[in-house]
């Protein structure tokens, strides 16, 4: 597991940004099962640099998560229904999500018996590993309360209405 002691960038959290890019990609293409979906759209849906996502796209072929098609109506798609892939799969193919079997700080003496803290950390992670194995991309799609799915979408969110009353447009209250 990776530590990160300065402060990160909020897209990042406790993820490489490979790892966020992916996710991203992934959930985005559950949302389009059997259609091609252009890596220029893909890039924009998720705010992923184009170039960038390219290079995370042919590590989710390369593992056969995804399937892809050059050229002219050509794209990417779920290589599998977004119920057969959770996000443990999508994060294991681009990094690792690993527990802490041994001190990291490579005390013989310590072996296996890990400290208060970096017990507590291994806990972490088996609970982050325990979650994502349990979440399928169908899941993030199908959840029937949410305005955005399955990523943050401005545009979605833009026109709220807060305690019934006032509504906010663009930024602005209107009536």
């Amino acid at each position: 597991m990776r530590v990160s002691l300065g402060k990160a960038p909020p897209e990042s959290f406790m993820f490489s940004q490979t790892t966020e890019y992916a996710l991203r990609a992934m959930s985005c293409l559950a949302l389009a099962p059997d259609q091609l979906v252009p890596t220029t759209t893909l890039a924009a849906m998720t705010k992923v640099p184009t170039n960038y996502l390219a290079k995370v796209l042919q590590q989710l072929a390369a593992a056969n998560m995804i399937t892809g098609r050059r050229g002219v109506g050509g794209g990417y798609r779920l290589a599998r229904p977004a119920d057969n892939i959770t996000l443990l799969e999508i994060v294991n193919t681009v990094g690792t999500l690993n527990r802490i079997t041994t001190c990291p700080l490579g005390l013989p003496n310590h072996g296996p018996n890990l400290c208060p803290l970096h017990r507590t950390m291994d806990n972490a992670a088996a609970a982050v590993i325990k979650m994502f194995d349990g979440v399928t991309l169908k899941h993030l799609i199908d959840q029937p309360n949410s305005l955005n799915k399955p990523l943050c979408d401005a545009r979605l969110t833009q026109d709220i209405t807060v305690h019934g009353t006032l509504r906010v447009r663009n930024g602005v209250a209107a009536s």
